[in-house]
């Protein structure tokens, strides 16, 4: 191209504000995000149908109720270890075929949890859906891929929303066909063929449009790479067109390994550990805020749990909303989300201080209805953190290790929460506001890099 020509182009990418490699192809890469949207309903409908009735079907087995926790937490403790490497192995062979092979393997899973009519069976069919079941993750960093860095927290927004609906519908779905004979199989069943609709919507994807326009794109930039600007868009999206295009799954499954552990070793010896942490103090504290919910209400006001039931759903439609909402609020930010995640964690440790110090169930409910709000939008402002810094290449392996920090989260929340109502019924929320405040605090102390907008990046990459 000509000089002039490529000062037009980078002229109309200002005016775009997403940058010519998210419209390059206007239509595939409609198409393309719609699509992933509709991966993370699906999803999360499924899903939602059966976890609701897993325990109810595994004492219907004769299992104990310790066996049947066993059984329960060994889908975190296999989260917890192959989330990293999952999402690392998508950075190598690519998005497409990783994650089919999540979902199908997941789908597998499901079904063999319809013939669960052991103790024995149920345990097995946890096994490959703890192992794969991180089609959202995989979801997420191949929206990381697609789209500018500046409307990442508008579309991970957007897929959060959509994911949480089906969350919402699904144990709905789930609780009416449990009430037919056989009614839990039939579930699990029907949970399974919604994932192999899942991965036959993922096999449709129009993977070739959307790697011709993002392979052009990369062309153009190697030859017109003369600003800070056009160097930073190409960083931001030559990992697409690798990601879509590589052929690594066919390699030798010891070359995909040694690669896979070269990449972890990157993430472990970069300087990404403060945001990590932070992620990990606001899991713990959301966790710790619903820890105890139902039974603090009820020791706290005397109300039911079923009021409990209809307020938590009251706050999952409101997260909803807010994940719609995330557009116009981080235009209002100025796309500055280390400001936005600053301003959504302190909002989030005040109304949960609010909540351990509330006189009546009013004050609960106004508390809810603005959690719902921050907490959906502190958890998009994270992730996009997380890429923002340690660098968009490794994005599948960021998302990763992020989800494998949740995941530790999980394992520990409830011990703390025990301790904790030892103390009072308000104990956990009020530990809560504690690690908020150091979640606060830490992210006060690294303001400049957080700024920095990607400066940082992985070491070893």
């Amino acid at each position: 191209r000509r000089p002039g020509a490529a000062a037009r182009m980078e002229e109309e990418e200002d005016e775009g504000g997403g940058g010519r490699a998210a419209t390059a192809s206007p239509a595939a890469s409609a198409r393309f995000v719609r699509c992933l949207y509709a991966v993370g309903f699906l999803d999360l409908f499924g899903v939602s149908m059966v976890v609701p009735l897993m325990n109810l079907h595994i004492r219907s087995l004769g299992a104990s109720h310790t066996v049947a926790g066993i059984i329960g937490s060994l889908y975190g403790i296999m989260q917890l270890f192959t989330s990293t490497f999952v999402g690392c192995w998508s950075d190598i062979v690519g998005r497409r075929y990783s994650l089919l092979a999540c979902i199908l393997l997941s789908a597998l899973g499901y079904f063999l949890l319809g013939n669960s009519t052991t103790v024995f069976l149920f345990a097995l069919s946890r096994v490959p859906v703890g192992i794969f079941k991180h089609t959202l993750s995989i979801s997420k960093a191949l929206l990381s891929d697609l789209v500018s860095e500046r409307d990442r927290p508008l579309v991970m927004g957007r897929f959060n929303a959509a994911s949480s609906v089906g969350f919402i519908l699904g144990p709905v779905v789930g609780g009416y066909l449990a009430e037919f004979e056989s009614g839990f199989y039939q579930t699990s069943f029907i949970c399974a063929s919604i994932f192999l609709l899942n991965g036959g919507l993922v096999w449709m994807l129009p993977w070739s449009e959307e790697n011709t326009s993002n392979r052009n794109h990369y062309q153009d930039k190697e030859t017109n790479s003369f600003s800070a600007k056009s160097n930073h868009e190409h960083h931001l999206k030559s990992a697409t067109s690798r990601a879509v295009t590589n052929s690594s799954f066919f390699q030798s499954p010891w070359i995909q390994v040694a690669t896979v552990l070269k990449k972890i070793k990157g993430v472990a010896c970069s300087n990404l550990w403060d945001v990590f942490l932070v992620r990990f103090l606001m899991s713990v504290t959301i966790l710790l805020y619903y820890s105890n919910f139902t039974l603090a209400l009820e020791e706290r006001f005397g109300v039911k749990p079923l009021f409990s039931g209809y307020l938590m759903s009251y706050s999952s439609a409101l997260g909803v909303l807010a994940g719609c909402l995330l557009g116009p609020i981080t235009r209002l930010y100025g796309h500055n989300t280390y400001r936005l995640l600053l301003h959504s964690s302190t909002f989030t440790c005040t109304l949960i201080l609010l909540y351990a110090s509330a006189p009546s169930i009013w004050m609960v409910i106004l508390s809810s209805t603005f959690l719902a709000f921050s907490t959906t939008i502190g958890r998009t402002c994270i992730i996009d953190l997380e890429l923002t810094v340690g660098g968009n290449e490794a994005s599948g392996t960021l998302l990763g290790v992020g989800q494998s920090v949740t995941s530790v989260g999980r394992i520990i929340a409830p011990l703390l929460s025990g301790i904790a109502q030892e103390f009072s019924p308000c104990g956990p929320p009020s530990l809560a506001v504690g690690l908020a405040l150091v979640a606060i605090v830490i992210m006060n102390a690294n303001k400049q890099k957080y700024r920095s907008h990607g400066s940082v990046k992985l070491k070893n990459q």
